[in-house]
């Protein structure tokens, strides 16, 4: 479980990372939208997990592959907004979210579970 401290942190990388990519690492996404879903911080705010999501997602694997290789740029735009919030800024790792994936398999599995009606007799035991 994650203390204040690094939620707070985790919501402040979350929200600048969020304005970078709007703004200063336009070049990086190539026109796709890109949504910071959840920073994790480690106990010593010394590394930040930041999942992200893709629109289009046909381009996703790609698109992390430019971003991860662009993290010291990135890294240096996010020094320069939390310069004076946090003493040392911390190492990015990018992953991609796949929640909205994972849920979309449930439901598709659940969608084709079949449960017969209780027969009458059933339903007189379960009372």
């Amino acid at each position: 479980m994650e203390s204040k401290r690094q939620q707070k942190v985790g919501r402040q990388i979350q929200k600048d990372l969020g304005e970078i990519f709007q703004k200063d690492a336009q070049h990086l996404t190539n026109g796709s939208f890109v949504t910071i879903t959840a920073v994790r911080v480690t106990p010593d705010l010394s590394i930040a997990r930041a999942y992200l999501s893709f629109l289009p997602e046909n381009k996703k694997t790609f698109l992390l592959e430019t971003i991860k290789e662009n993290t010291r740029f990135i890294r240096l735009k996010l020094a320069e907004r939390v310069r004076h919030q946090l003493r040392i800024v911390p190492h990015l790792q990018f992953y991609i979210d796949d929640t909205a994936e994972y849920a979309a398999k449930m439901d598709l599995l659940f969608s084709d579970i079949v449960i017969p009606p209780l027969q009458p007799d059933e339903e007189e035991e379960t009372h």
